[in-house]
């Protein structure tokens, strides 16, 4: 499905937003739209003049005239139309894209006498139990109570690794319309019919449910309220006219209204927020409303869990250092020989150190060695070598005791080695052969690289990052320096997010947090954007307004910049569209005045050919600029990490002072081959 994502305009998706524009010509729909509602009125009157020239009173202009502004219009309020489907469009094909995963799939329900009962997956409600075998497709969203499996979760993330799933903790909710890869699970339903995860998902995706967000509330309202304006200037106008003895054709009046009201933005608002939805959902990610979205691109705080987010949460090998009368190399080998067996990222990890400062082995070698696995009780592991030699590695207490034990000595500078890596955030683990102590592996929680410049990127943004973990003090400003983030929280709990977020809220800021337990929703619940990974609990999902279907916690990064990129996206096409208004006011008003008021020729700068050519230039150039500026819509403006001032002044200058030129130089050439084709 991932691929299908990036198909993002194919030819059948373009032949059903076409006949999509013609439906959306449905005055109910319009009018959802004032500043294009406007607009269509406009051409409905034009029709009207284009069938009797004389409807409103005597003319001076023929049928033709008319007819070409009514064509012209209609194809600006059809350009607006297509926009909108275009943009509708991808969110519909993605949504039958998920149709084809909520396929109606049957389930093995569990009855309370403990049969099994094959039932429609549509006939599932909440609290019903499903056994679901391997390579089964799972029927609706659940948690998992009994048993461990593999889940191929490809269908919704595009992702072709299986996840595994248990019971209990905060990997056991699963999905509908994922597939078991191995083993058996025993669900129970969390969702009555039409209510799942995937329901949901289709509806945002498709717009059905897709509400207006404040700024585009706000930004309509203001649309409307110049539309308004522009209106009765338009109205004060005829008695103005009549005054000067000047006739105002109605069509003229109607060309100079649509060319004055914000048509191009008009156009085009819709388009940009149901892209800004589209574009977050290419990434996997699900924003349940299109306010999320937005509110990512505002946040002024960032709260991220430290393990699993900033760093890899598995500890590594990072340095293995020996005691004072044992040399590296001895130590090394001897670290290499104790993980040989030890399958754990910890002991893979020292086995590639040792490789990486020289140490070779062969499996060959050690196939009659005895693996001694590790245990709470013991707090070690090792290898027990044919030869009898007893090689051993773990917790520094409890090699020291097992040393001890044995009639062996502890060096004297095992106990600073051991501290010197615990204050520094990490975990010494002693190694040990028979009786003798060689020396300390050092393990440390890896950040993840790449992080330290993506912070630094967020700060160029102005947004503080603030890491939050349960360990101490001294390891907490360890990681928090490795990795770049501003702010750390040690020893934190579940409150103390909650009481972050709201203390950077009460500030007047906007906080991100992203989470995966249930201990994370309420924090999730509080936060302005909150992301819960999908392998997460259902808690931490429901508490959320996005979900991160590929459950990585970094990709709140690449979140903020669409929800930044959204918003100046909006700005910048606002601003070329008030702007060219200026470049089709000199175009229209002198050509309307000027027979009356010569002195309105010094404002003719383009030098137009005639009154009429000059209405139908700046109209069509009025209805062509909204499909060119399509792909714009789509994609969106191009974010860079930059400061608030200096990103709007570069945007002013681009689009402000482009939405001016632009127009001036496109009426002028339309106005040439208007009036060199003498089509009026």
């Amino acid at each position: 499905m991932a691929a299908e994502r990036k198909n993002t305009l194919s030819g059948e998706m373009v032949s059903r937003a076409f006949l999509d524009a013609f439906k959306k010509l449905n005055p109910m729909v319009m009018i959802k739209n004032p500043v294009m509602f406007v607009v269509e009125v406009g051409t409905l009157i034009t029709l009207l003049l284009s069938i009797q020239p004389d409807l409103f009173g005597a003319t001076n202009v023929g049928r033709g005239y008319n007819i070409a502004v009514f064509i012209i219009l209609l194809f600006t309020v059809l350009f607006a139309n297509f926009a909108e489907a275009i943009a509708e469009g991808r969110g519909k094909a993605q949504a039958d894209s998920l149709r084809k995963t909520k396929s109606d799939t049957t389930a093995r329900l569990i009855q309370k006498d403990g049969t099994y009962k094959q039932v429609s997956s549509t006939q599932l409600k909440k609290g019903d139990i499903v056994r679901i075998e391997v390579g089964e497709i799972i029927p609706t969203d659940g948690e998992i109570i009994q048993g461990l499996a593999s889940i191929d979760e490809s269908a919704i993330t595009g992702e072709s690794a299986p996840v595994i799933k248990e019971a209990g903790g905060d990997f056991s909710s699963v999905t509908g319309g994922t597939r078991v890869a191995s083993d058996y699970i025993v669900v129970k339903v969390t969702t009555d019919p039409g209510e799942s995860f995937l329901d949901r998902m289709i509806a945002l995706v498709e717009g059905a449910k897709r509400q207006k967000t404040p700024n585009e509330i706000a930004l309509t309202t203001l649309l409307a309220v110049l539309t308004l304006i522009f209106l009765i200037v338009i109205m004060t106008m005829v008695p103005m006219a009549s005054y000067l003895s000047v006739q105002l054709e109605v069509a003229t009046l109607i060309a100079l209204l649509v060319c004055l009201i914000p048509t191009t933005i008009g156009g085009l608002l819709s388009a940009i927020g149901i892209a800004g939805m589209d574009r977050v959902t290419q990434f996997n990610v699900l924003a349940m409303s299109g306010k999320a979205v937005e509110a990512a691109g505002d946040i002024d705080t960032m709260i991220l869990d430290k393990t699993g987010t900033i760093t890899y949460g598995n500890r590594m090998a990072s340095e293995i250092i020996p005691v004072s009368d044992v040399t590296v190399t001895e130590v090394t080998f001897v670290a290499l020989q104790a993980s040989v067996k030890d399958e754990t990222p910890e002991g893979r990890s020292i086995v590639e150190l040792a490789n990486k400062q020289g140490e070779q082995w062969a499996a060959s070698e050690y196939e009659g060695a005895e693996a001694v696995e590790f245990t709470a009780e013991t707090r070690m592991s090792g290898l027990n070598l044919s030869s009898g030699t007893v090689i051993r590695k773990g917790a520094v207490d409890a090699i020291k005791k097992y040393v001890t034990a044995k009639g062996g000595n502890v060096p004297d500078d095992l106990e600073d080695i051991s501290n010197r890596i615990a204050k520094a955030g990490g975990t010494p683990l002693a190694v040990a052969v028979n009786n003798r102590i060689y020396g300390v592996i050092y393990l440390k929680d890896t950040v993840k690289p790449g992080l330290k410049e993506r912070f630094a990127e967020l700060r160029a943004m102005g947004i503080k990052t603030v890491m939050c973990t349960g360990d101490n003090p001294l390891t907490a400003a360890t990681i928090a320096r490795e990795a770049g983030v501003d702010e750390f929280i040690a020893e934190a709990k579940p409150e103390d997010k909650i009481a972050a977020i709201k203390k950077e809220q009460q500030e007047g800021k906007l906080v991100a947090m992203t989470g995966d337990g249930t201990n994370d929703a309420p924090a999730l619940a509080q936060a302005d954007v909150g992301m819960a990974m999908n392998s997460g609990t259902m808690a931490a999902k429901e508490a959320a307004n996005m979900i991160d279907l590929d459950s990585d916690p970094t990709k709140l990064l690449s979140v903020i910049s669409i929800g930044k990129q959204l918003l100046i996206t909006r700005g910048a096409l606002t601003t070329f569209s008030i702007a060219n208004d200026i470049a089709k006011y000199f175009a229209i008003i002198p050509a309307m005045f000027i027979l009356a008021m010569p002195q309105l020729q010094a404002l003719n700068i383009m030098h137009l050919a005639s009154p009429e050519s000059a209405i139908l230039s700046a109209l069509i150039f009025n209805a062509i600029i909204i499909p060119l500026l399509i792909p714009i819509a789509m994609k969106g403006v191009k974010y860079r990490s930059m400061s608030a001032d200096r990103l709007l002044s570069r945007n002013v200058l681009i689009y402000g002072i482009g939405g001016v030129i632009v127009p001036f130089i496109a009426i002028k050439l339309i106005d040439m081959l208007i009036h060199g084709l003498n089509i009026v």
